[in-house]
């Protein structure tokens, strides 16, 4: 059976392959396969993970999205996902021009961020408390103003009167929630439309997907769209593909996760207990995993080939040429 679900990539315009190029020519290449969407991460002081090397190259997401939006007719532009150390009225303003450049093409992924850093860095509290309230308030000031609601707002961390948007966007902007934790469920269902997690287990991204679907159902609303971006690497063999990423540290990951689904042993140790946030080997186990996502409640799959960068034409041939078709057959 033909899948339904969406493909996305996210873009290389952080680390060590950083190149603008290189995120508007993927982008013709995806939208010429049949993709859906490009993404971008967000940052203020980019801090890379260990496993991800330690190049902190990283050129402004928003800016590498209008850049495409303007280039492109089809591709759905995507956050995943911004963090709030921007002003929300700022936050709204760029997130409404992207959509009027685009004519409609935006989703906006938020969430709390990994590094309490950039929060201090432009001034905010950050503490967890405060990034997940700065995190909501951040999407109702947003969502009143794209609204084109004239604006009074005070709280503990903005004060302002009078604030009107214009333009507003195109259409309305879906808001994803992105986290892959129980809280993180939470407010999704909440105040937002979907939750994308980035690198999670099948075993975990299934609990979750439970754990919303329950969520909904007690507030009366309709299942969340749901989105994942895990960690892919493709090659003729598993062995090649499985070579260029950091496995170890993956691996790794996974313990420091009080949340997650433990395999049966307790400690994720070995390659079978990551499946869903590594997707490495031949376009055969690529399409193989993609399914079981599917199967598991999955409506949005964006390939994170961020250990391919340096041969990211070929990993985009790879999905358009040989994924895809499969999966759409």
């Amino acid at each position: 059976m033909a899948t339904k679900l969406k493909f996305g990539l996210l873009l290389p315009h952080f680390g060590e392959h950083a190149s603008v190029e290189s995120c508007l020519e993927g982008a013709h290449k995806a939208e010429a396969y049949g993709f859906d969407s490009v993404w971008v991460r967000d940052h203020l002081v980019f801090e890379p993970h260990g496993m991800e090397g330690n190049d902190n190259t990283h050129i402004e997401g928003l800016l590498i999205l209008a850049a495409i939006a303007s280039a492109t007719k089809n591709l759905i532009l995507g956050t995943g996902t911004v963090i709030s150390h921007r002003h929300p009225i700022h936050l709204a303003q760029a997130m409404a021009g992207l959509s009027t450049i685009s004519k409609g093409r935006v989703i906006m992924g938020i969430g709390l961020g990994t590094f309490p850093h950039e929060f201090a860095a432009a001034g905010y509290p950050d503490t967890l408390e405060d990034r997940a309230n700065l995190c909501k308030v951040n999407v109702i000031i947003a969502r009143k103003l794209w609204s084109g609601e004239k604006l009074h707002y005070e709280d503990r961390y903005f004060s302002f009167k009078d604030v009107e948007l214009k333009p507003t966007p195109v259409k309305p902007i879906p808001v994803w929630y992105g986290g892959g934790t129980p809280a993180s469920c939470r407010r999704a269902a909440d105040y937002c439309d979907g939750w994308m997690p980035g690198r999670i287990p099948l075993p975990t991204f299934r609990k979750c997907i439970e754990h919303i679907h329950d969520l909904c159902k007690k507030a009366g609303k309709p299942m969340l769209t749901t989105g994942a971006i895990p960690i892919t690497s493709i090659a003729k063999d598993k062995d090649t593909a499985l070579s260029k990423v950091n496995v170890k540290g993956l691996i790794n990951e996974g313990n420091k996760k009080p949340t997650w689904v433990k395999p049966a042993s307790g400690t994720f140790s070995k390659l079978e207990d990551i499946e869903g946030l590594l997707l490495a080997g031949t376009p055969k186990d690529i399409v193989e995993v993609s399914r079981k996502y599917e199967e598991a409640g999955l409506d949005h799959l964006v390939y994170d080939l961020r250990f391919r960068y340096a041969d990211w034409y070929e990993q985009v041939d790879f999905l358009g040429k040989e994924v895809l078709p499969e999966l759409r057959a």
